[in-house]
């Protein structure tokens, strides 16, 4: 005979970034349950919340440190949408003082610290420049994929990115359809890669689609977004100051001498109580 028993229920806060929805729940807020299982259900959309992604985060003095985990359950070490999502969490939950322009927050994550300064905050939505750190290891690459060989640009902006420069959209998006899943399980990346679509429209205007590793396509990506400025200019002949435009909306991305700057909003969605499925025992 078996017996049904319902867990106790996840507090949640649910935000996104241009699309790019994550879930928030505040560590030690929730049973000490294996986290990558609780992504993989609460971030279903049928079933659970629905989102790109799980992160738990615990307060810090000058802001918080997070760690995330895509809708797979697979853990990733940073999301530049994420990371202003956490952003937006903190700076709506302070003091009307804290809330001022010009506030700056550190996030600390897998991939390292990133600052985030608040440019504007009108609830439900923030808008951040988040400094993103320096891109390692930037270099072209051929690789065989999908019966073709591949030119790619590999690089780390705290988390593996693969872009494909295309001379057009409409190549681009089929390259996407053929290729993106491929070359995010390819075996050049045993840990998986992000993958970045890019085609320079104009030297400030990079359009970009987005397959994301342990999720798959989405709206959008911050650090995919930095990922596709720094490979366009430094290959694609974009410049070093851009807008990157991906079926989401806009950011806009700036690669100085010190690091890569992604500028763009947050979106506070909802708070709420998850009641996980029955399970039986």
């Amino acid at each position: 005979m078996s017996s049904e028993r319902r867990t106790a229920t996840v507090g949640f806060v649910k935000a996104h970034a241009y699309g790019n929805d994550f879930l928030f729940i505040e560590e030690g807020g929730v049973d000490p349950a294996p986290l990558d299982a609780l992504a993989r259900a609460i971030c279903r959309r049928q079933h659970g919340v629905g989102a790109d992604g799980l992160i738990a985060y615990r307060r810090t003095p000058a802001g918080a440190a997070m760690r995330l985990f895509n809708a797979d359950g697979s853990s990733a070490e940073v999301s530049g949408n994420g990371v202003r999502c956490l952003g937006a969490l903190l700076v709506e939950t302070a003091s009307i003082e804290t809330s001022a322009a010009g506030r700056r927050l550190e996030i600390d994550t897998a991939g390292g610290l990133k600052t985030l300064t608040l440019l504007e905050a009108m609830h439900p939505r923030y808008t951040f420049r988040a400094g993103m750190g320096l891109p390692l290891g930037l270099r072209e690459e051929e690789l065989a994929v999908g019966g073709e060989r591949v030119r790619v640009v590999v690089l780390s902006v705290g988390n593996p990115q693969c872009v494909v420069l295309s001379s057009s959209m409409d190549e681009g998006e089929r390259r996407f359809r053929a290729l993106g899943r491929l070359l995010a399980t390819h075996e050049r990346f045993p840990e998986g890669t992000n993958v970045e679509f890019a085609t320079v429209e104009r030297p400030d205007r990079i359009r970009i689609l987005i397959w994301e590793r342990g999720v798959g396509p989405t709206l959008a990506s911050g650090t995919g977004a930095c990922a596709a400025a720094v490979a366009a200019a430094r290959f694609g002949g974009a410049s070093r100051s851009a807008e990157v435009v991906s079926p989401g909306g806009t950011q806009h991305v700036d690669w100085t001498e010190d690091e890569i700057r992604l500028t763009g909003w947050a979106d506070i969605v909802a708070r709420g109580q998850w009641v996980p499925p029955p399970s039986t025992s």
